[in-house]
This record gives structure tokens, C-alpha cells and sequence, in this order.
């Protein structure tokens, strides 16, 4: 559902790409933009989002002070990281901390996003038209042209199944060229991934799903949690729209 490719120059290593459960981190500021107070570092493991997920937040630490991290963004091809208080100057290093309880709740309920579109998608054939998130719900729209109670109750079952079925989560880093050649690597209507990005990040479900993607995920599907469909709803002729929360 997210597709923030690692194609172009980017300052410092995006530890979000290849560990999720990086929590806290030491790096070094590379530069500072005084105007909107926010700063990019060589390295880092906040999330700055995209692809329906909110960025992360938390705090940066340099000497004594202890600064809020209230927004992380992709800016061409810089992450910046908005603060409040005063910014530390190039040169100096930081310790990252992430607001680890909202991080972990953003990571299953991406996955359960993504349980949710693997079986819409191999159960019912319904690609994606849209979807959004936030700590513990989330939504997807699909092409359907109906959707009925009784269907909706047969698709929260089935993806509770495949929780609690324990199904690893697998994330890898592709030439673009060696990605497109994945069967069904795009699940929305409209592929988004720009022509520049050279490399793909994929997330697999081993045995449910595999789709490129650039958010944070959860291990295993048992980390998901028991899901519940509270709303589903027309958003047009064939665009259905199902809501989930997580317990």
C-alpha cells in the first residue's frame, strides 16, 4: 500500500527500510534548514511518511536538551526532521528515540491493512482504489460492485484466520526491472511507483501477499491482533470502502 522506492540520492541510511524495530539510534546532523526549524541526519529510523501512512514522531536528544520530533518528511530527496526547540548545528550528534507505542500500533495496522488486501485480493479478485491509516484503523477502497453484510462478515473472518495463522513477514530491496517481473506486485488500480525509482522495496506475507511497499510492518501476523470490521460503505459504482480497528 506504501511505495516510497530507494532509487536517487538520499542523505543517510533509512533503517525504517530493513528494521522496523529499530527504536532508538545514534547519527550525526548533515544539515539544518533554520526557516521550518527541522534538520536532516546520516542516518534514521523515523518513518517520514507516505503511502497512507503518517510519519512518525518522537524526540532527538543532543547534549542535555531533549527535543520533540513533531513531523518527518520527504523533501525531493532529503528526510527532514521538524523540532521544537533549538536546532543542533551540523556536525554534532543526536540520539533518535521514536514514540515506540505508536510506531508498533502504525506497524499493525499496516499489515492488517495488508492481510486485508491479500485476501480481498485472492479470495474476490478486487484490486485497490485508495486507503488511508492511523494508530490501531485503518481504511481500503476496492473495486467492488456490491458489498454485502454477509460478505463483509465472511472477509473479517478470513483475515482473522490468516492473523492467527502466523504467517512471517518478509521485506526485500529490488532492481526494478527484477521487481516488475513479481506477478501481481501492484495491488491499486493505478500504479504509482514513479519512472525514476531504480530500486523497489516489496513486503511479503509468505503464503497470503507480496506488493511493493515502503511502510513499517510487524514480524509476524500474530502481532496484528485480533481485527474488526466496524463500517463498510459505497464510495461509488465499483469503489467499496471497508474500515478496520485493531484490539
Amino acid at each position: 500500500m506504501c511505495w516510497i522506492g530507494a532509487g536517487g540520492r538520499i542523505w543517510g541510511d533509512q533503517l525504517f527500510q530493513t528494521d522496523s524495530y529499530v527504536k532508538e539510534f545514534q547519527a550525526n546532523v548533515v544539515a539544518v534548514l533554520p526557516e521550518t526549524n527541522a534538520l536532516a541526519l546520516d542516518r534514521t529510523a523515523f518513518y517520514p511518511g507516505g503511502g497512507g501512512q503518517p510519519c512518525d514522531i518522537g524526540w532527538l536528544a543532543s547534549g542535555p536538551a531533549r527535543l520533540p520530533v513533531v513531523k518527518v518528511s520527504r523533501q525531493a530527496d532529503e528526510i527532514w526532521h521538524v523540532l521544537e526547540g533549538a536546532l543542533p548545528p551540523a556536525g554534532s550528534q543526536v540520539t533518535g528515540q521514536l514514540n515506540w507505542e505508536r510506531r508498533y500500533q502504525l506497524m499493525r495496522t499496516h499489515t492488517a491493512l495488508h492481510i486485508l488486501c491479500g485476501v480481498v485480493h485472492r479470495d474476490y479478485g478486487a484490486l485497490v482504489t485508495g486507503g488511508n491509516m492511523e494508530p490501531l484503523r485503518g481504511r481500503m477502497d476496492f473495486e467492488f460492485e456490491t458489498l454485502r453484510q454477509e460478505l463483509v462478515k465472511d472477509i473479517e473472518e478470513r483475515v482473522n484466520a490468516e492473523v492467527r495463522a502466523g504467517r512471517a513477514l518478509l521485506v526485500r530491496i529490488l532492481p526494478r526491472a527484477e521487481a516488475f517481473q513479481i506477478p501481481d506486485l501492484i495491488r491499486t488500480k493505478i500504479n504509482l511507483l514513479p519512472e525514476g525509482i531504480s530500486q523497489v522495496r516489496t513486503v511479503e506475507i509468505v503464503g497470503l501477499d507480496l506488493q511493493a511497499d515502503g511502510g513499517t510492518h510487524v514480524a509476524n501476523t500474530r502481532e496484528v491482533g485480533h481485527v474488526r470490521v466496524t463500517d463498510y460503505r459505497s464510495k461509488g459504482r465499483i469503489n467499496k470502502r471497508i474500515q478496520i480497528e485493531l484490539e
